[in-house]
């Protein structure tokens, strides 16, 4: 069987074991402690995946036979702090940019007070989420692809995926009662949101232009510093500009629901993805 229809299997358990588990991790969770009463259902469902995610990658490793980095078309980077730099700045200074102008056209408005506790939140999140989503989309999942097919098709499958999955979120459902079908009903209650089709242009052509210039840094450099330091540049700034900022309305399809979707975050996107390219021919040409 190729890689890639492994991979489609992985996905399949995962899903299809996150679905099951999620109701009895509920259901005990709700038992054991009053504590995890103010979480939903969902929240559950997404750490059951989580879970089953984690559960299967040692079993999916064996089955593809990769015993190192090198496998995944991984090389050790001389260079790893400054790219990891290089990219929290690329990535970072376009969207503040575009942030100070939107305060300064009053389509963003200052918040009154701004929590030390939201900062950290942000910051950990900076920190954690890039770590966690580059070594699984672009160092393993994108490895393994690399593995059977050429780069511009296993970058297609990588930074669709990405964006999909970033894009598929259930609605809350207070009232409803959990059986052992729920996790199901929010598989199929995920893609919901694809009937709007403004909110499909705002978000997912986004997210996948973000997938893919993360995807192309990591093929430049055979490295996963630098779309580590692009990621937490673009997670460490949107989320402080939503933190100290506020609006009224969504401008679609200018602006989604967050600075991250739009066509302007794409224009910025952009931008940053014209500075990289930029940056790595000097810095190549600066050490060879």
């Amino acid at each position: 069987m190729k890689d890639a229809a492994k991979l489609f299997a992985y996905f399949l358990w995962v899903v299809v074991g996150g679905a099951l588990l999620a109701p009895p991790l509920f259901w005990s969770a709700q038992h054991f402690s009053g504590f995890f009463a103010k979480f939903n259902f969902e929240s559950f469902f997404h750490r059951a995946l989580l879970i089953c995610a984690i559960a299967f990658l040692w079993p999916l490793l064996r089955w593809l036979r990769l015993h190192s980095f090198r496998d995944l078309q991984l090389d050790k980077n001389r260079h790893a702090l400054r790219d990891a730099i290089a990219g929290d700045l690329l990535a970072g200074i376009p969207l503040l940019v575009g942030a100070f102008v939107l305060l300064a056209t009053r389509i963003f408005l200052p918040k009154n007070a701004i929590s030390w506790n939201a900062f950290g939140a942000v910051l950990a999140a900076a920190v954690v989420v890039p770590l966690i989503e580059e070594l699984f989309f672009r160092g393993l999942l994108l490895g393994i692809l690399l593995r059977s097919l050429r780069p511009v098709v296993a970058t297609l499958i990588i930074s669709g995926f990405f964006a999909i999955l970033h894009f598929l979120k259930a609605p809350t459902r207070p009232n409803e009662s959990v059986s052992w079908l729920s996790g199901f009903h929010s598989i199929a209650n995920s893609f919901a949101q694809f009937a709007d089709p403004m909110m499909v242009l705002a978000s997912f052509t986004t997210l996948f232009l973000i997938g893919w210039i993360l995807a192309d840094a990591r093929l430049r450099t055979r490295s996963l510093f630098l779309p580590i330091g692009l990621h937490s540049g673009w997670v460490f700034v949107a989320g402080l500009v939503g933190k100290m900022t506020k609006r009224e309305t969504i401008i679609l399809p200018w602006l989604g629901t967050n600075f991250l979707t739009g066509l302007l975050p794409l224009a910025l996107g952009l931008i940053t993805w014209a500075l990289m390219i930029g940056w790595l021919r000097y810095a190549n040409r600066a050490h060879s």
